[in-house]
């Protein structure tokens, strides 16, 4: 025997043994995947014979809808001004502070009137002289008419004396006149509030020399407030003066009383404003914002379903799954639909299928179309 053929001889069991190897590993491997497909087609009937529990909800087709719409406004002081002196001077007190509430009738600031109080006392001296020098030519004038009819006193110097008291009298009337008007000077360099309210802001302080007319204070009324809202044109018209409409501020809603319409457009916001008396117990800060709510109804086609319904498709689109009932158990189909409102929790659409439709209320992520579902319950 040759070498190599008992090279040969030897190798042959080896080939044997992997051959044998490839067999079995086929035959497990054909084994295995008979075992899955088994499995899977077990499991594709099991989940065939138990439809999927899911919470529907019924599509009620209506011609319209009614929504609320707000119009943004913002809260004003019925009255609010910068307070300032109508004559010159030195602020000597300026007690009140920023923020501070003030009553009507007090005083909020006071300018140094020493010079105005001088004034006064040399011009009643000179009113206390003119009225003595008054009395005086009036009793001189008297005596002169006694005496004239004896001719004891010319006619020339009685005139003299009655002109004379008639001076006087002039004089005093000047002099009272010049006091009063020191005594409205001295009442105009005291501060007082017009009304009663809340200083919000100082201009100047104490030891400034101002001028007439330089703010002192700006003092912003809190009891009368308004809400100036502005308002389509479309819907002003439908306002009514002394009726009430609901406003909202910070969340709480309030009824307030409609004062008037403005006769007029803004050029920018192309809205009218719409003035509201705010009721008097609701604590508003000035400058605030504050709401209008009005409903109106949208002629626009459609019907109700929670958001939750709703898928988002391609393209942008929205579709919900409608459930098919004419089989058993039920299949889902999906339906493409236009989004028109939002409203909380719920979405007005409209699509193609029928008014009393069974929509698939919640859990879109785990239902595909064409899964049969049962209907667990109605929302």
């Amino acid at each position: 025997m040759t070498r190599k053929a008992e090279r040969e001889l030897e190798n042959k069991p080896n080939r044997l043994a992997g051959l044998l190897g490839v067999i079995a590993a086929i035959v497990i491997t054909a084994g295995l995947t008979t075992f899955l497909h088994a499995r899977v087609a077990l499991t594709a009937s099991v989940s065939e014979k138990t439809p999927l529990r899911v919470d529907t909800t019924v599509f009620h087709l209506q011609e319209n809808y009614r929504r609320t719409v707000s119009y943004l406004g913002l809260v004003v002081a019925g009255r609010k001004a910068n307070l300032s002196f109508e004559i010159p001077g030195r602020i000597a007190i300026l007690p009140v502070r920023q923020g501070s509430q003030v009553a009507a009738g007090e005083v909020i600031a006071q300018l140094d009137d020493a010079a105005l109080r001088a004034r006064r006392t040399a011009t009643n001296a000179d009113l206390k002289r003119a009225r003595a020098e008054l009395e005086l030519a009036r009793l001189k004038a008297q005596r002169q008419k006694d005496l004239r009819a004896t001719g004891a006193v010319s006619r020339e110097a009685f005139d003299e004396t009655r002109l004379r008291a008639q001076a006087l009298e002039a004089q005093v009337e000047a002099v009272t006149a010049q006091l009063a008007s020191i005594d409205i000077d001295l009442e105009k360099s005291r501060l007082v509030t017009p009304y009663g309210g809340i200083v919000a802001d100082h201009y100047v302080h104490e030891g400034t020399v101002i001028s007439p007319g330089v703010p002192v204070v700006r003092l912003i009324e809190t009891q009368r407030q308004e809400a100036h809202i502005g308002v389509s044109a479309a819907r002003a018209g439908e306002l009514e003066a002394g009726s009430t409409y609901p406003l909202k501020l910070r969340g709480q809603q309030m009824d307030a009383q409609l004062l008037s319409v403005r006769p007029d457009v803004d050029p920018v916001t192309r809205s009218t404003t719409a003035v509201f008396s705010i009721p008097a117990e609701t604590r508003a800060l000035d400058g605030e914002p504050i709401t209008l709510e009005l409903e109106e109804t949208i002629p626009l086609a459609g019907g109700w379903v929670p958001i939750g319904a709703l898928l988002e498709g391609k393209r942008g689109l929205w579709t919900v799954l409608r459930l098919d009932t004419s089989e058993e158990p039920a299949r889902t189909l999906r339906e493409a639909v236009e989004v028109l409102d939002i409203q909380e929790d719920r979405a007005y659409i409209r699509g193609t299928f029928p008014d009393g439709s069974s929509v698939v209320a919640s859990g879109m992520h785990r239902i595909t179309p064409g899964t049969p579902v049962a209907v667990a319950g109605v929302n």
